[in-house]
């Protein structure tokens, strides 16, 4: 029978439903709140696969070294492919329909449970695909992806790490009713670390997709079971909420500000959730890790499986783990203001996942430049904010996490190409965290744990080792190049086999120096201030010779420039990103424009014909000729070099036109500019974050036009902005005719597979 309902499964079902449902179907069968379901089971996927004779051919692709970067990256596609791209049976579609509508006429919750999964001794959680609010139409799709999930690169690498024989785990799925949560979370029977009667909230308010994925800072409640006091509770800054948009989708929402920093459960609730927890615990005779929501003043649960973390001596390694990582002389059991904590207590602090990996090391604190000695390899950088001072050590430590910042911060950019997982925008990390102790950073969820624990690592969950590809990648007619930052991430960058660099940003070589450009100048003369520069760019154009290299004169904010010896000089302005940066700051400052400029002529003389020169944020023509007028004076013929410019506003999208005729080489837009300008959303304003869309039509409608004239006018396009990463605005710019595109370091292989893809579609669509 392809779908069974929950009242009729239990956990002797496990191969015939996987983990995730034979524990609901346990949960139901206890009298357990859970909301109504029914399951396609593991029987139906085996026969989907041999059934259509797909099976062999699945298998066979999967058994590869998993240790193989570019083997496990193609791999996974193929397996996927094969599985989407097939066609599901008449009458287990006819089957699964039946039983939504039987169900009644509302958007499901369609969740993947694989029978090797929410095991005793063994987590697969989040290996597999869960899909929100999906409706009738969608159902079909939603259940073929859940299935195909079961062959991503990490569940591929974390099953051949572990013993799991690819053949011999099937996957189920859960098609359950959704539950319009108005707050949400997670609790742990009892504590995660000691196992003992402590139970853990954390709570959030709309789906718990905010707080599973780590998106949202949530509420922590601590509460001793024996007494039924609640010890401890945290209420956090809650930014951000998942809510069903209009569409149906899941969508991220800013929380309204009256309830930022309200407490999400009431005592009466957290006991609620205490005595269903502990009914659970009961029916499983061990700890649960339980998830849950509310909805209309009803507790539902929506997801148990047993914890997996318990130190079975009864010692808390975290506890152990902060022991031996104290200072001398430390206080291991008080903190702060003199406050008594429980060295077991798991401390979490959740930001932005800026940088993937998970690792594990001891924080060292930098809140001058003076700690940056310190910091030793393998440790853990907790800073207010990065700064281009600190990238030596940037490449020693393991992992970095900071109070402020974004996806395009300092901190994030340049973690993502050296490979270091990080976690950005923390808030109070240098006020919560200690020195000296000990943590598990989660650079994908963007999560902050204390202890020394470290699960089961994969590929996928580290940062990508560009440095294992082979140089040849895929063939495509669009080149795929690469974003670089600072010079020390150009080896790294290199061993992707891109086709070039799409952008190198100058900014960050003189940042560095901890001076204005006119402080520098000032201090150590001319000279030395383009040798700053040609140094930088010189690395990069030779690792990657005699592949081009775009570089991009100097961009920064004046905000980022008052932060650096001079910077008293600089204007304050209340949005630096609207203010005096890019051609408009080069432009009113002829003489320090120049010095760059020059820097570029004494790279040509050194043979370096392979950089290209950018400038950024121009407005229009009127921007272009005067920055050609003194390439002319300084000694660049613009006939003989490659030069171009960044479409980052409207305006210069809008006249693109006299833009070309300007003379320029080559168009790259800067989509999170052009978003920001285009959108009227300030990226690093977390209330309108959730506007901030690179794909809203207004933003590809304009990039649309630029590419058409472009090509009327023979002159190359390209994207080097965060969204050239993104697969959808690949599969838009490929289909729109671009020249090439740019993404970070980490997503170049995948980039260049999903053009390949895009390109051998249209090719496909032209014959036919």
């Amino acid at each position: 029978m392809p779908t069974l309902w929950l009242d009729e499964i239990g956990a002797d079902d496990l191969e015939r439903v996987g983990g995730k449902a034979a524990s609901l179907g346990e949960l139901t069968g206890a009298g357990l709140p859970v909301p109504s379901a029914f399951v396609v089971t593991a029987d139906t996927y085996r026969s989907f696969i041999e059934a259509t004779e797909i099976d062999e051919e699945l298998f066979e692709t999967v058994d590869i070294d998993s240790d193989d970067s570019q083997a496990l990256a193609e791999a996974a596609e193929r397996a996927q492919e094969l599985i989407l791209e097939t066609d599901t049976p008449p009458s287990v579609r006819e089957d699964l329909l039946a039983a939504y509508d039987e169900m009644g006429d509302e958007d499901v919750a369609v969740r993947s449970s694989a029978t090797a999964e929410d095991l005793p001794d063994a987590s697969f959680a989040g290996q597999q695909e869960t899909y929100l609010n999906v409706s009738r139409a969608d159902l079909l799709q939603r259940v073929k992806e859940c299935w195909a999930s079961l062959f991503t690169q990490r569940a591929i690498y974390y099953r051949n790490e572990n013993g799991f024989a690819h053949d011999a785990v099937d996957i189920a799925v859960v098609v359950q009713q959704m539950v319009d949560a108005e707050k949400s979370g997670v609790m742990f029977t009892s504590h995660p670390s000691t196992g003992g009667p402590t139970a853990i909230l954390e709570a959030a308010w709309g789906l718990g997709e905010a707080v599973v994925s780590g998106a949202v800072s949530p509420d922590n409640y601590v509460v001793d079971r024996e007494t039924g006091t609640i010890e401890e509770v945290t209420v956090a800054d809650k930014k951000v909420m998942c809510v069903r948009g209009e569409d149906g989708e899941t969508i991220e929402r800013a929380v309204p500000e009256d309830k930022r920093d309200e407490r999400v459960l009431s005592d009466e609730e957290i006991h609620r959730l205490i005595e269903v927890g502990e009914r659970v615990e009961d029916h499983y005779d061990t700890p649960q890790d339980v998830e849950w929501a509310i909805y209309e003043d009803e507790v539902y649960l929506l997801q148990s499986r047993p914890i997996t973390t318990i130190d079975e001596s009864g010692e808390s390694a975290d506890a152990t783990a902060d022991a031996e990582s104290q200072p001398d002389g430390a206080d291991s059991g008080v903190a702060d203001g003199g406050s008594m904590q429980s060295q077991s207590e798991p401390v979490r602090i959740s930001g932005i996942g800026s940088a993937p990996g998970r690792v594990t090391g001891v924080v060292r604190i930098v809140d001058k430049l003076d700690n940056l000695d310190k910091v030793e390899d393998g440790d853990i950088i907790v800073a207010e904010m990065t700064t281009p001072d600190m990238v030596p050590a940037m490449k020693r430590a393991n992992g970095i996490v900071t109070d402020e910042g974004g996806m395009t911060s300092h901190a994030a950019i340049v973690s993502r190409e050296l490979g270091v997982p990080a976690v950005v925008g923390a808030e109070d990390a240098t006020e919560k965290l200690r020195d000296g102790e000990t943590v598990t950073l989660d650079g994908e969820r963007g999560t902050v744990e204390k202890g020394a624990e470290v699960p089961e690592t994969t590929e996928e969950e580290t940062a990508d080792p560009v440095e294992q590809h082979s140089p040849v990648k895929p063939m495509t007619g669009t080149e795929v190049k690469v974003n670089v930052s600072i010079p020390e991430a150009a080896e790294r960058a290199a061993a992707t086999g891109a086709d070039g660099v799409g952008l190198l940003r100058t900014e960050h070589m003189i940042l560095s120096t901890d001076k204005t450009p006119s402080r520098y100048v000032e201090d150590h003369g001319e000279r030395a201030y383009i040798d700053e520069i040609v140094d930088g760019v010189r690395s990069v154009a030779e690792a990657f010779y005699p592949r081009p290299v775009r570089v991009r004169t100097l961009d920064a904010p004046s905000d980022e420039f008052r932060q650096l010896e001079g910077g008293e000089d600089e204007p304050s302005e209340h949005n630096p990103m609207l203010g005096y940066r890019g051609i408009r700051r080069s432009l009113d400052r002829p003489g320090e424009f120049k010095l760059e400029l020059r820097a570029f002529e004494r790279l040509y003389d050194l043979g370096y014909d392979n950089v290209e020169l950018m400038l950024p944020l121009v407005t229009d023509a009127e921007d272009i000729l005067r920055a050609k007028a003194l390439m002319q004076e300084v000694g660049i013929d613009p006939e003989k070099r490659d030069w171009g410019v960044m479409v980052e506003t409207p305006a210069s999208a809008l006249s693109i036109e006299e833009i070309c005729e300007a003379g320029v080489d080559f168009v790259s837009f800067g989509t999170n500019d052009l978003t920001q300008y285009t959108l009227a959303v300030d990226r690093n304003n977390g209330n309108v974050a959730d506007r901030f869309d690179e794909l809203h039509p207004a933003v590809l409608e304009l990039m649309s036009q630029v590419i058409g004239t472009c090509r009327e006018h023979d002159v190359s396009t390209s994207i080097c902005g965060q969204a050239a990463s993104k697969p959808q605005m690949v599969n838009f710019l490929v289909d729109e005719g671009v020249t090439s595109i740019s993404p970070n370091i980490d997503a170049v292989r995948d980039v260049q597979h999903e053009v390949k893809r895009v390109e051998q579609r249209l090719l496909l669509e032209s014959i036919r």
